[in-house]
């Protein structure tokens, strides 16, 4: 007997994975859960049975079991944006049965909303900026609660110099007229920032380490107002640039393009895309930021729209937007090995 073509839908989790197994006639001929292994869920999708497309909804850790399925069983395999999958399904009820029977459809059809598959050392980049970014976190956090202490006992702070500066630190520690409690309160948290800033330089010079010899991140460095913490997460988040199609796709994969609200003879425009990682939204806004105070021509985009009464906002999406496009042309024929 011949081998079957099917199509697969692969719903994960940590501990096991639902397997869908359908027929080329929507006939479902396995949907069971099976142990998150490569070998179990070959064993599930039965034999004689070739797999012709399979899918698995984008989440924690699938990217890691797609890519041992790939590279082990050979199968054309797709990630599936988790966002869409559920807006096809159309059902109030998530069940890891009806999921996994979604995917495999999705599948069959040839209708998987795909998402990039990044390679290994992209996905570990990933690991490291994102490790940075929550301890930074950590550290906004304690400088707030360093000023909520200095406020609620209603301490103003010295003029001539800005916050968090070494006179700032010094007033802070020494000269502050706090409370017994409240100095103890600040100490801690003095100390606990000290710690969490020299956690963050560790975390940099892995991340140096980790980029030394990338071509994408030297490339970026060498353009102006991009720094290593833009360079680092938009190597790591975009990947590479030649997987996107134009400067709009990846624009607006970075969540800076404009969103329509357009209906019958109104047109109109509701803000930026509601998309995208907001990690790198944030790294490429804080770009467009600098660009528009210290490059001729994004200073004069701006000056140009201030004058039309546009307002900030939308002045740094215009200018994130454009400067995308224009780096996507200078990118995407960078050599890379991921």
């Amino acid at each position: 007997m011949d081998n079957v073509p099917v199509f697969v839908g692969l719903d994960y989790h940590s501990q096991s994975v639902q397997v869908c197994v359908i027929d080329r006639g929507g006939a479902v001929l396995v949907n069971r859960r099976c142990g998150n292994s490569v070998p179990q869920i070959a064993d599930a999708i039965g034999p004689r049975r070739t797999v012709e497309r399979a899918a698995i909804e984008s989440c924690c850790g699938a990217a890691d079991l797609a890519e041992e399925l790939i590279t082990s069983l050979r199968w054309p395999l797709s990630l599936a944006h988790p966002g869409y999958v559920a807006r096809m399904k159309h059902n109030p009820d998530k069940t890891d049965y009806a999921d996994a029977r979604m995917l495999a459809e999705l599948a069959r059809a040839g209708l998987i909303p795909p998402v990039w598959l990044a390679p290994k050392s992209v996905r570990e980049l990933r690991v490291l900026v994102r490790l940075r970014a929550d301890l930074v976190a950590q550290v906004r956090a304690v400088k707030t609660r360093i000023l909520a202490v200095l406020r609620e006992q209603r301490i103003s702070e010295p003029a001539g110099f800005g916050r968090w500066c070494r006179k700032w630190m010094a007033w802070l520690t020494g000269e502050a007229a706090l409370s017994q409690q409240g100095r103890f309160a600040v100490e801690v948290y003095v100390d606990e920032w000290a710690a969490l800033r020299a956690r963050v330089a560790r975390v940099e010079a892995r991340l140096r380490e980790a980029t030394a010899g990338d071509e994408i991140v030297a490339r970026l460095l060498g353009i102006k107002g991009v720094g290593e913490v833009t360079a680092w997460t938009m190597r790591a988040l975009i990947g590479r640039f030649d997987r996107f199609t134009s400067g709009k796709q990846l624009a607006r994969f970075c969540a800076v393009t404009p969103r329509n609200a357009s209906s019958g003879q109104r047109t109109g425009s509701a803000g930026m895309i509601k998309a995208g990682d907001p990690q790198l939204k944030s790294v490429v806004v804080e770009a467009a930021q600098r660009l528009r105070r210290y490059e001729p021509r994004w200073r004069e985009l701006s000056d140009s729209m201030a004058a039309r009464g546009k307002p900030a906002s939308v002045i740094v999406g215009a200018v994130a937007n454009r400067w995308l496009r224009g780096l996507y042309h200078a990118m995407k024929e960078v050599p890379m090995a991921a």
